[in-house]
């Protein structure tokens, strides 16, 4: 499995808590760390839990996790990768704001993508 391909699911997971506690669009500023702990294969049941781990005043840090379950008979579930990205809260022109001061998305954690890859 390409590398770069899982970095991609990885931003799009990482964004879908951001926009959530932006109450708006975000783009990706950073990644701060981005380890592959085991490979991929294809047959594998990809899921990535992405949780906001910080908050700035224009910026929103996530941590994901990627999982995969193999061998469906005698299942295996192994944690494949993780990161750390940065996000920023973006007007309709691109520009940095603010973000809302309190929200209740903070803590929380989601199942973002999960498919076979």
């Amino acid at each position: 499995m390409f590398g770069g391909w899982l970095m991609g699911q990885v931003d799009i997971a990482g964004s879908i808590p951001a926009i959530h506690y932006a109450k708006g669009l975000v783009v990706t500023a950073g990644v701060k760390y981005m380890n592959f702990l085991a490979p991929l294969f294809v047959g594998d049941l990809v899921t990535l839990y992405a949780e906001v781990s910080h908050v700035g005043r224009h910026s929103i840090t996530v941590d994901v996790d990627v999982w995969v379950q193999r061998d469906f008979e005698k299942p295996i579930v192994l944690n494949v990768a993780n990161s750390r990205l940065v996000f920023v809260a973006v007007d309709d022109q691109g520009k940095a704001r603010a973000l809302p001061e309190k929200t209740w998305f903070v803590g929380c954690a989601l199942r973002t993508n999960e498919f076979i890859f």
